[in-house]
């Protein structure tokens, strides 16, 4: 599975990218233009120093002034007549060198360099070499400058200016961050809002403020689907309570017949069994448009709607077990109820009805001589009612369906309508509680309903 991209990152990626670039772009140009003006004045500077020589007197004030300048620039010069030195600077403005390195690199100056601005390695170093000789006098000037000299003050400005660019990264890094996280905000919310909606809202989505041209086509699609959903759901739950209604007197009129057919015929006993079948067809269809005209009337159900009271889920039990007594004495099953006193806020038809859905369907799937399990309690702050049962074992293909309504597993010889695990499911959802189905270490289904 490709792996999600967080959009608010990627824009601040982005933008600090673009801003990035951009720094270095305009770091490197100002290196260039500066490495071009300093190259340039230094050059002048040269230029400047040897026209001095050149036209000097060399009297003690030039001497001197020439000392000057050249400690000052770091800049080596000799003034030569053919093979004849007539002057030198002292000293190297970058550090002290002694009189065999001194004739050696004046050596290097007068036969090595050429005419001109030239860059030379002397020295151990890169360094600005100039040579400018007079056609009048017959005079030649030797200049030498090490690079570092002349880049020393630019590499303190470049290092300043990068750190200030580091500073402002990192400050526009800060606002980028607070600033998108800010304008997302929007879209979290309008999140939470598609998240709140179900069944029993689904009124259009409103785009908070302020409102994004960018999601104005997503927010105008979803309300459209809302509104598709919404007008299906009704219809749907329409079209079930109007089938259920419409087939309720079919089969009270049939119901009827038959209990008219059953006295007309009761001293034909062969007749009996088939109209007994007939007679537990007509109360498994009957079952089935009552638990659908229940689901009809919950689907649409908020549990703010429920009237509610604090109940005793013991006595509901126990209410419970008496309807289906009768049952239970039918098969010889033996109960097994393990419970405290059990106190839950709900609504007490719907809990009656589920309570006697997951009982009823225990006793139908539990072997005659079996046994039941039932335990009431509280477990991390829920009320608990659990039930399971003795059986022969579910396969967790079975057991993956089950709570689907009109599911009932193949094969199985059990009369029942598909819908009291749906229907019990749906009661929990009203209470803010959960059904959990799983098999029981008996054989059998347990079912546990956790409720608020």
């Amino acid at each position: 599975m490709t792996q999600a991209i967080s959009l608010r990152k990627k824009l601040i990626k982005t933008s600090m990218l673009s801003s990035i670039v951009a720094g270095l772009i305009a770091l490197l140009l100002l290196v260039g233009i500066s490495i071009y003006h300093t190259m340039k004045v230094q050059d002048q500077i040269m230029d400047e120093v040897a026209d001095m020589l050149l036209k000097s007197d060399l009297s003690q004030n030039s001497g001197s002034q020439l000392d000057e300048l050249s400690d000052e620039f770091d800049i080596q010069y000799q003034l030569v007549n053919g093979q004849q030195l007539l002057t030198d600077s002292t000293e190297s403005a970058a550090d002290e060198i002694d009189t065999e390195k001194k004739h050696v690199a004046q050596k290097r100056m007068i036969t090595d360099l050429q005419n001109g601005y030239d860059i030379v390695w002397i020295d151990q170093r890169l360094q600005r070499s100039y040579q400018a000789t007079d056609d009048d006098s017959k005079l030649t000037v030797n200049m030498l400058q090490p690079l570092s000299v002349r880049f020393k003050d630019l590499t303190q400005s470049f290092f300043t200016y990068l750190a200030v660019l580091l500073g402002l990264w990192a400050v526009q890094w800060g606002v980028l961050h607070f600033s998108v996280k800010k304008q997302f905000k929007s879209i979290q919310q309008l999140s939470n809002e598609i998240a709140g909606k179900n069944a029993q809202d689904l009124s259009i989505i409103q785009q908070p403020q302020p409102e994004f041209q960018e999601l104005q086509p997503m927010v105008n699609q979803l309300n459209q689907m809302l509104t598709r959903l919404d007008q299906a759901l009704s219809n749907e739950q329409r079209f079930t309570a109007d089938a259920s209604h419409e087939l309720r007197s079919p089969l009270s009129a049939i119901q009827m017949r038959l209990q008219v057919l059953k006295r007309k015929y009761q001293d034909l006993p062969e007749l009996q069994p088939y109209l007994d079948n007939i007679q537990q067809d007509i109360h498994r269809g009957t079952q089935v448009l009552e638990n659908l005209l229940l689901l009809a009337r919950l689907d649409p159900s908020d549990d703010s709607e429920l009237v509610k009271t604090w109940l005793d889920l013991e006595a509901i039990t126990q209410e419970v077990l008496q309807t289906l007594a009768s049952q239970l004495r039918e098969k010889q099953i033996q109960l097994h109820i393990e419970n405290e006193e059990l106190k839950v806020y709900g609504n007490e038809e719907l809990l009656f009805i589920c309570i006697r859905n997951l009982i009823d369907n225990a006793i139908r799937y539990t072997p005659p001589e079996g046994n039941i399990y039932i335990h009431l309690g509280y477990l991390n702050n829920w009320e608990l009612f659990e039930i399971e049962n003795d059986g022969e074992g579910i396969s967790p293909e079975v057991l993956k369906h089950l709570g689907e309504r009109f599911y009932r597993a193949l094969g199985t010889k059990t009369q029942g309508s598909g819908l009291g695990l749906s229907i019990c499911k749906k009661v929990a959802e009203l209470h803010r509680g959960q059904m959990h189905i799983e098999a029981s270490e008996h054989g059998g289904l347990k079912v546990s309903l956790y409720l608020h």
